[in-house]
Parts: structure tokens; sequence; C-alpha cells
């Protein structure tokens, strides 16, 4: 965890996809707490809610925790309705962290030649099309310029084992991040990916023999070992900040440098 500052201080973030204690966006919450930013947590259905709960209130300031389905325009209208109602407490929003992927785990089994239509559809529309959607609502309330980061992995753009049609899923976002830092630029905002290294998450629980590449990550890196969590939660905090105030559009890996070795 980086040591407390005031990087995002007077900022406010949403970090959308909070899961666990483990998640990767509980690290990027994390870590913009630290660093003085007021944050919005969302979660994924009923099941969730008292867990995410109990982790805004254990961040530095607290964080409130917010409901937010992105499966359906329904379902992201309702969470921006809720964010309203928190008006003029969150007078708006200067960062956004979006971290959600979905693909049913029997899409991640077999060959990619096998996937299904609706396994293909559900994947892209969770993991790739919500960031869209997230994007276009955020938008107005940017109205200081701002930035959004989105999660991707080295899958998207090589072919790894078990990945599958969340491969594909990947590319896509990745594209997004470049056609929406493009839309986006003009109002001052950015927008970028972060490929992080394989991680021990409960997403990650759903791709099999996971702890081979976790080994393989780790034998063949340059640092020669595995990131974790507070790594990616970093970056992030950083592109959320003004440090990075000239960088959008980019994929910026997370992975102790093994997206750049071969053999």
């Amino acid at each position: 965890m980086a040591p407390v500052g005031n990087l995002l201080q007077g900022k406010t973030g949403i970090v959308f996809g909070v899961a666990n204690k483990r998640s990767i966006a509980f690290a990027c919450a994390q870590s913009a707490a630290a660093q003085g930013a007021r944050l919005v947590l969302t979660y994924q259905g009923e099941r969730l809610r008292e867990g995410v709960q109990e982790l805004g209130a254990s961040l530095a300031g607290g964080a409130v925790a917010l409901g937010c389905d992105v499966s359906t325009d329904q379902g992201i209208d309702d969470f921006f309705a809720q964010l309203a109602a928190l008006s003029p407490a969150l007078p708006r929003v200067d960062f956004a962290v979006h971290s959600i992927a979905f693909a049913n785990k029997d899409e991640l089994e077999g060959e990619y030649l096998q996937t299904s239509r609706l396994g293909f559809l559900q994947a892209h529309e969770i993991s790739a099309y919500s960031f869209t959607a997230l994007a276009r609502r955020l938008a107005p309330l940017m109205s200081a310029g701002g930035s959004l980061v989105t999660m991707t992995y080295l899958g998207g753009e090589r072919v790894v084992p078990h990945y599958n049609v969340m491969g594909l899923a990947k590319a896509s976002l990745e594209a997004s991040v470049r056609y929406l830092a493009a839309d986006l630029g003009p109002k001052g905002i950015r927008v970028n990916a972060i490929s992080a290294g394989p991680i021990r998450t409960l997403a990650a629980a759903g791709i099999s023999d996971f702890s081979s590449i976790l080994e393989l990550a780790k034998t063949r890196s340059p640092l020669r070992r595995n990131v974790d969590a507070a790594e990616v939660g970093d970056v992030a905090t950083l592109l959320a900040s003004d440090l990075a105030r000239g960088v959008t559009g980019e994929v910026v890996f997370v992975d102790g440098g093994f997206n750049i070795t071969a053999l």
C-alpha cells in the first residue's frame, strides 16, 4: 500500500466493481483513499452489498457503497439516480475506475472455437460495452475534466490458454479506450487502461490452471515475481491524478515486465 499523501486531495472518484477485499477494484479504492480522494464504490447484486459497505467504511475517510448492475441500461441509470441523490454532497466526479468483467466459466474451458453466441455477447456486453455506457453518463459529471481508467489483460493482445472469449472482450475494451480518448479528449477527460499481470482474485478463480499462469509469469517476467493488486491500485491512482495529465488512450502494463518477453 502506498503511503498516505495528497495526490487526489479534493477529488471525487467512483470505483466500479468492488467484490471483496482481494479484488483489484478494492485495491484501487484503498490507494485512492490513501491519497485523499473521496470515493463511491459500486457492487453487483444484493449479495455483495453488506460486504462492500463494510469495505467502504474501512477506507480512509469512508466511502459510500451503491449497487450498479451494468448488464442493462436501466441498471446503470438507477445507479446514476442514486448518485445524483447524494448531491450537493457530490457536486462532480473527477475520476472513475472500471474494474468489471464477466464470462461464463464454461466459455473459458476447451477451445475458443466452441464459444456460444450468448457467451460471446455476454462477455462483450459486461466486460467491454459497460465501460462505454458508463463513460457516456460520467462525461457530463466531469465538468472540470477528469480521468477514466479500466482494467484489461495481456489476453486481449495474445493467446492465453483458457482465456478464450474474454480475450476478445478485452481487445474490444482496449479499442474502446482509444476511441473514447479521442471523443472525450476535447472535454479534458483522459481515458486509459491498465493491463495487470495475473493476480489471485475471485474472477481469476474461473480460469483453469491459473496457478500455472502465475508460475510462468513469475519465472519469465524481468522482475522475477508476480505483481499484487496494491501495485495495480497505485498505478490507477497515478492515472487519476494530475501527474498523468498528459497521458490518454494508453494501455499501461503493470505485470513486472512480462509483456516484453518472448522466449
